[in-house]
């Protein structure tokens, strides 16, 4: 399956970030490989696991 880098410019809280690294498979196919995130910068890098782009942006916006 393709793997995708998308980039969040918004604060995370560390939980948060490991919680989304733990969850299953979503309904649209996509899953998260592993999340990078710089606190000073308040940046989220997320590489996901997913069919095709359009399913990465259909898990963004639910």
């Amino acid at each position: 399956m393709p793997v995708f880098l998308d980039v969040h410019k918004v604060p995370f809280a560390e939980q948060h970030l490991k919680e989304l690294c733990s969850l299953p498979r979503d309904e649209f196919g996509v899953s998260h490989v592993n999340l990078f995130y710089n606190k000073d910068a308040d940046v989220c890098f997320c590489l996901l696991d997913a069919p095709d782009k359009e399913s990465v942006e259909k898990h963004h916006t639910k």
